[in-house]
């Protein structure tokens, strides 16, 4: 399967943080094919004087929509997240890993419950996300 993840922090060494959760990613997910250059955004729905820095990457992996999101969530942990947004309440983080879209072959899958979203409902509101999954898929020649 085929997923399209966003990483992004607004707390401590940004980039630093971002690169260990790829890394992360890759020794406990699967292969991560394709990154995006490191993106520069004001905080999204929420005010802060800490500007985020962002990633896009693509993932390669057998492992279920909920066994991705559980691991990420473990690393987000394991990087010093100490709490998930509430009803959309969000807040400076170290760490934040969205599944954003996830394939099995040319198909997309879509999964909706009380966990977990797919397609992420927000993606296309947010430029820190469409801009660096634009630059992943000229990467990737489409």
């Amino acid at each position: 399967m085929l997923y399209y993840l966003s990483l992004g922090s607004n707390l401590g060494n940004r980039e630093q943080t971002l690169r260990e959760a790829i890394q992360q990613i890759e020794q406990q997910i699967g292969p991560v094919p394709c990154c995006s250059s490191f993106y520069y955004s004001a905080p999204w729905g929420f005010s802060s004087e800490n500007e985020f820095c962002n990633v896009c990457c693509s993932l390669v992996t057998d492992k279920a929509p909920l066994e991705v999101l559980r691991l990420t969530q473990s690393i987000e942990q394991a990087l010093g997240r100490t709490h998930k947004s509430v009803n959309r309440t969000y807040s400076d983080r170290i760490i934040d890993i969205d599944l954003i879209q996830a394939f099995d072959g040319q198909k997309e899958i879509v999964w909706d419950d009380d966990v977990l979203t797919l397609p992420h409902p927000l993606w296309e509101q947010r430029d820190f996300v469409t801009v660096p999954l634009k630059e992943i898929s000229s990467k990737r020649g489409k």
